[in-house]
């Protein structure tokens, strides 16, 4: 068995309290060195598009969420339990089809626009920072699939909150490429 820590989990476990941390702590060592622990509590994410993921029990509040594959364990993140299942259901883990690195996408939701007729028209257009980039660039920084439009769209003002919510290498390409960096 292998029993890997994504950044995502040190992230999340940062932003808990301090008792709450050393909680998440005690459960995570307890789930890699006997993952039957029936303390933990493991149940499937049913709502989760990816069905890998699972939760584990850290106390009332707390859910440790987890990836299993096979034999292979990935804790993801830990938080408070309606907040974990919300994470783990807008999230699946796969390769990159290009650079073969492990990621943790967060899956868009697509919503339909009502178009609002404007009797005024906007003063300034910002340019699509990466409108001209080919796909083989974008995903050759490690954006998935799925997020090339909306990369392709991104201006200075929304860059930074895309870049938030894709994989880290991703996002660190993207701003290091709006920066001229």
């Amino acid at each position: 068995m292998t029993f890997r820590i994504a950044d995502s989990f040190s992230d999340s476990l940062a932003r808990l309290t301090t008792q709450e941390q050393k909680a998440a702590k005690t459960a995570a060592f307890d789930l890699q060195m006997s993952p039957d622990t029936p303390g933990l509590s493991l149940h499937r994410v049913d709502r989760a598009r990816d069905k890998g993921f699972w939760t584990a029990r850290v106390n009332r509040d707390i859910r440790l969420v987890l990836h299993k594959t096979g034999g292979d364990t990935l804790l993801a993140w830990v938080g408070h339990h309606d907040d974990a299942y919300a994470w783990a259901e807008r999230r699946r883990l796969e390769s990159h089809p290009r650079t073969g690195a492990m990621q943790i996408v967060e899956i868009r939701e697509t919503v339909e626009e009502v178009v609002i007729q404007r009797y005024v028209e906007e003063a300034v257009h910002k340019p699509r920072l990466f409108e001209a980039e080919a796909n083989d660039a974008l995903l050759s920084w490690g954006v998935p699939e799925d997020w090339l439009d909306v990369v392709r769209d991104a201006t200075e003002d929304t860059v930074l909150d895309i870049a938030g919510h894709l994989p880290a290498e991703a996002g660190e390409a993207l701003l290091q490429a709006a920066t001229g960096g």
